[in-house]
């Protein structure tokens, strides 16, 4: 039910200085709807390609992990002497209002110190470890981005319900 209003000029300027406010506010909202998606549409592009890459860096990395259990037997008490990662740094940035994270894995100093023994395994281990580090690697971009995908999704959703 409308509410009545006297109709004088003062609430007739009232009434348009209202409706401009209201049409400037739903502009804003549609605007900020707009580059939400179009980042989101970025990232979605970028996951998927990530995706792939991430799908056959799975793939090479079990492959070589057969063949060095084939080679050296189980790779169990090799894999422990792999320390844990605790270089994950977490960050983020801004995008219309919407915290993005921004993960990053600290380099090694020591990229060339191996963490196991060289008398009981060859090289199909060195080749295990690369690719388990090119995967893990891979895994914390793919976090970053699909977790970017829901924050802005969940961002744009909230900005249509407001917008209408």
């Amino acid at each position: 039910m409308a509410v009545q209003a006297v109709p004088t000029k003062g609430n007739l300027m009232n009434t348009k200085k209202s409706l401009a406010l209201a049409k400037n506010g739903y502009e804003l909202l549609d605007r900020k709807r707009n580059i939400l998606i179009r980042e989101m549409m970025t990232l979605i592009d970028h996951a998927n390609a990530i995706q792939q890459k991430i799908d056959d860096a799975y793939a090479e990395a079990y492959t070589a992990l057969q063949t060095a259990n084939v080679t050296n037997g189980f790779c169990e008490d090799i894999s422990n002497a792999i320390p844990y990662e605790n270089g994950l740094k977490l960050d983020s940035r801004s995008v219309m209002g919407v915290e993005i994270p921004i993960l990053t894995i600290e380099k090694q100093e020591d990229h060339n110190y191996l963490h196991y023994g060289l008398r009981t395994t060859n090289s199909a281990i060195d080749k295990v470890y690369t690719k388990f580090t090119e995967v893990k690697n891979l895994t914390v971009e793919l976090a970053e981005i699909e977790n970017s995908v829901y924050r802005l999704a969940d961002s744009i959703k909230k900005t249509q319900k407001r917008a209408n």
